[in-house]
């Protein structure tokens, strides 16, 4: 849920409109993004990679990493020129701006970018088509950030397109556990669940138009509740009991879901890991730090001792799962001894992949008016001290799958001619000669070689291959 990339696919043709969507940050954001383009596909528009011939530019932004509304900005002082440049030629570009910076910002972005007409946050482009006709009827500026949760839910198609083999679903949204450092309460509201009628719907729409992957969405999957289907005994649904239930929908071979958080991993949720075959050995599981003073200062509620023994309980139900995590240095009061109980965690625990960063002050957070605030250079220097380790630990997980066979799903074309790229069950990258009517196959593959942020692989008989 980290790099900043652009959502570009299609050709607009003379007849349509043309969209460009610029996506940062997280899977949610690419999701959201991806629904977007679905929207405004019935009012004609059609995704193109130059956002200079473009009609309509989104940026979908985040407000997680630093400097987000920098690159806002930034961006769009170069859309402004290309705003400019189609208006002399007699033609159009709207612009608006969505996601997280959007909501936290959202008058400042109207005030310092006059070139913006749209300005709404994540839980209101539902309404998109409404605000287009609104834009073009109306001089002002359209500005929705208003939360809308269930509503947005409530409005969202079943019905997408999707290209290739596996796919974001969003099923629960929002965050009440107001960690001191994070802007997602105040951006995206409140934790709401996705009824679970409408997630079962999306999903069996996908594996009936080629899906083989799910990965379930939230700023806190695992939070995510809601009452059984009709006819279905039990009071109410965890994480644990979806899973198992869309499990059975043919053509669903893995299941994943991504974030969790401590506070919510029930033991259905666990039994799941260990007794549903669907659901992958993979597991991001954020700690952030592992001082229980720091883990206090954060809000965090849980201890350092109750994440290591969840780590525990979770490997005794499924012993070949991967960890993941999330880590924050340089939290304001963190003292030696507090980054050295970060790095014993990270020790204790032995990570797969994780992202660690730097902490950095949010406006409007409690974190940000805190006192003891770290230096700048003693936090680059435990960053770089705690991603070594990482690394470390990344690339031993990855040189033990040498040797292994891992079934891995086929999903596209490698960079070299006759190569296909797929995902392992831990959610490595695999690299393969394969023919090109594999794609879309989950097929056993011996592990022959890491290379540093993927795996090479072979097929087990020469008769696959050709």
């Amino acid at each position: 849920m980290k790099s900043e990339t652009e959502t570009t696919s299609g050709q607009a043709s003379e007849q349509t409109k043309k969209l460009f969507i610029k996506t940062y940050g997280c899977q949610m954001n690419v999701y959201d993004s991806e629904r977007m383009a679905g929207l405004l596909k019935p009012l004609g528009y059609t995704q193109t990679a130059e956002p200079e011939d473009a009609d309509l530019v989104i940026l979908n932004t985040c407000h997680i990493r630093e400097k987000a509304a920098e690159k806002v900005y930034s961006d769009l002082g170069r859309i402004k020129k290309n705003k400019e440049r189609k208006e002399q030629s007699g033609g159009e570009m709207k612009v608006a701006v969505a996601g997280c910076v959007a909501q936290a910002e959202g008058a400042e972005i109207t005030a310092r970018a006059p070139i913006v007409d749209m300005v709404f946050g994540p839980q209101t482009y539902h309404r998109l088509p409404e605000m287009i006709a609104r834009a073009s009827r109306e001089n002002g500026d359209v500005l929705e950030t208003d939360f809308a949760v269930e509503e947005k839910f409530d409005t969202l198609s079943t019905d997408r397109e999707i290209e290739g083999y596996s796919a974001f679903v969003t099923i629960q949204e929002g965050c009440d556990k107001f960690c001191t450092f994070c802007v997602v309460p105040y951006t995206r509201g409140e934790e709401v669940s996705r009824p679970v009628d409408a997630i079962t719907a999306e999903v069996r729409m996908l594996a009936a138009n080629g899906l083989r992957e799910v990965t379930l969405l939230g700023q806190n999957v695992n939070a995510w509740h809601s009452a059984p289907p009709a006819g279905t005994a039990g009071d109410g649904w965890g994480l644990g009991e979806l899973v198992r239930h869309l499990a059975r929908i043919d053509g669903i071979e893995r299941i994943r879901f991504t974030t969790s958080h401590p506070r919510d991993m029930d033991h259905g949720l666990m039994a799941a890991l260990g007794e549903e075959p669907k659901l992958m050995p993979y597991l991001h599981l954020p700690v952030q730090a592992g001082s229980d003073k720091i883990l206090k200062a954060m809000n965090r509620g849980h201890t350092a001792d109750h994440y290591v023994r969840q780590i525990e309980e979770i490997r005794k139900a499924r012993p070949d799962i991967a960890i993941s995590g999330d880590f924050i240095v340089g939290f304001p009061g963190e003292g030696d001894d507090d980054f050295e109980a970060t790095m014993q965690i990270v020790e204790a625990v032995g990570y797969a992949s994780a992202f660690s960063f730097k902490y950095s002050r949010r406006p409007g957070t409690p974190g940000a008016s805190m006192a003891k605030q770290v230096a700048e250079p003693l936090k680059t220097e435990r960053l770089a001290r705690l991603q070594a380790l990482l690394e470390q630990q990344k690339q031993d997980f990855n040189k033990a799958q040498v040797g292994k066979v891992l079934p891995v799903l086929l999903e596209k074309k490698g960079r070299n001619p006759g190569q296909l790229v797929g995902r392992s069950p831990y959610l490595q990258a695999v690299h393969a000669d394969l023919p090109e009517r594999l794609l879309g196959q989950i097929v056993d593959l011996r592990i022959v070689d890491t290379l540093s942020n993927s795996l090479s692989a072979q097929a087990l008989d020469d008769r696959i291959s050709t």
